[in-house]
């Protein structure tokens, strides 16, 4: 008796947490400016290595969601935490705190500075085919990512590795059996969140069918709804089942779905397939909007707009000032016209905050990072999985 009534108390208790969180978001978001709410929905890519008069700009004028950071802003550890700490001071002037996202997929996609001990592709966990494995090594990847002030990991890789002439996905996918990818993509996705780095799994529905690089030209497939049910979204519907709180969209597409917009700004793919069948109420973010695949055939300022429509939460805008100031301006514009609904604005407000919430994000500087404890456990592990010694130090 006692056990189901501590079970009991335990459900009000969370329903509780949850209505005082649902409660403070509202007030939240009735409290923002049109600024502050634009802002949220644009995660923005920066230029070289400080936090240069651009950067200031689209943090302190125009209040963006958040950042993105690439090679291009990592010359070494100390050079990456001043960045991050810039950019966090920057946006002190706002109350909401940034997301501060990078590609740490393991093997050729990875940003961390050279002190930190690399990690595997995604193939070669699949190819070792161990969970353990799995969580161990995503758990460390982020405490990483936490230990220098990031928060958000696009990763992992869901697509299932099914043409082996794809030229962008490759070993970044951890399998060509869904299942494979499941089971490996849910227990990374844990590894992440068990150190409170807000995992995006991507790319959604799935880019392991294609022969065009979406990073230099738009990916055509033409599988229909019962292809993609059978075999790309075995592994996003799994991560959902396991409470995926992110997901990013992808380039790609698929003209028995929507012959006019790629899935990331097509509401038959998003709003329709991913919302409403499988049931996903978490975050959605667009792949990188000034990719190829967008820019060489639709108009950049109307493809935001068209995604926030479609029911993306937010768009990624990684290149070109120009291009990320014309898309904050076009949303705006949107809004203020009611092209796009206070209704709809206030959903991905909703989302975004919640979900800032949750893990208590802060834009509290880092001092310094203990990395040679870091990469001593990422040694012990590869001591233990003989097929990972090769990424052990001479």
């Amino acid at each position: 008796m006692l056990s189901g009534q501590n079970g009991s108390n335990q459900q009000l208790e969370e329903e509780d947490q949850e209505s005082q969180l649902n409660d403070y978001v509202r007030t939240q978001i009735n409290a923002m400016s049109i600024e502050e709410k634009i802002g949220q929905l644009v995660i923005a890519g920066v230029d070289g290595y400080e936090n240069d008069l651009q950067a200031q700009t689209l943090i302190e004028e125009y209040k963006i969601g958040g950042i993105i950071l690439f090679e291009r802003n990592i010359k070494d550890l100390n050079q990456m935490l001043e960045l991050i700490n810039s950019l966090k001071e920057s946006n002190s002037v706002n109350p909401i705190p940034l997301f501060l996202a990078i590609d740490e997929e393991g093997g050729r996609v990875s940003r961390l500075p050279d002190e930190f001990l690399k990690t595997p592709a995604s193939q070669k966990v699949g190819e070792i085919n161990d969970s353990e494995l799995s969580v161990r090594l995503a758990s460390i990847v982020g405490e990483q990512l936490k230990a220098c002030g990031l928060n958000m990991n696009f990763a992992p890789v869901l697509d299932v590795n099914s043409n082996p002439n794809n030229p962008v996905i490759g070993d970044r996918s951890f399998s060509h059996d869904p299942d494979q990818v499941c089971t490996q993509g849910i227990q990374t996705m844990n590894g992440l969140r068990s150190q409170d780095i807000i995992s995006v799994v991507k790319h959604f529905p799935g880019h392991g069918d294609t022969l065009v690089d979406s990073h230099l030209g738009l990916p055509v497939v033409d599988h229909d709804i019962n292809r993609l049910y059978s075999l790309e979204l075995i592994p996003f519907a799994c991560a959902i089942e396991n409470k995926a709180e992110a997901i990013m969209t992808a380039h790609i597409l698929l003209p028995n779905i929507d012959p006019h917009n790629p899935a990331s700004f097509s509401s038959n793919t998003i709003s329709k397939i991913l919302r409403q069948d499988l049931g996903f109420d978490g975050l959605v973010i667009t792949d990188d909007l000034t990719m190829a695949a967008v820019i060489d055939n639709y108009d950049i300022q109307e493809a935001a707009v068209q995604a926030i429509k479609a029911g993306s939460d937010q768009v990624l805008v990684c290149h070109d000032f120009q291009k990320e100031k014309a898309v904050l301006q076009a949303l705006k514009q949107a809004v203020e016209s009611g092209d796009i609904s206070v209704e709809r604005l206030e959903q991905s407000l909703y989302r975004i905050l919640k979900l800032k919430m949750e893990y208590n994000l802060t834009d509290e500087p880092v001092s310094t990072v203990n990395y040679q404890a870091l990469n001593q456990k990422l040694e012990a592990l590869y001591k233990d999985y003989q097929d990972l010694s090769y990424l052990l130090k001479p």
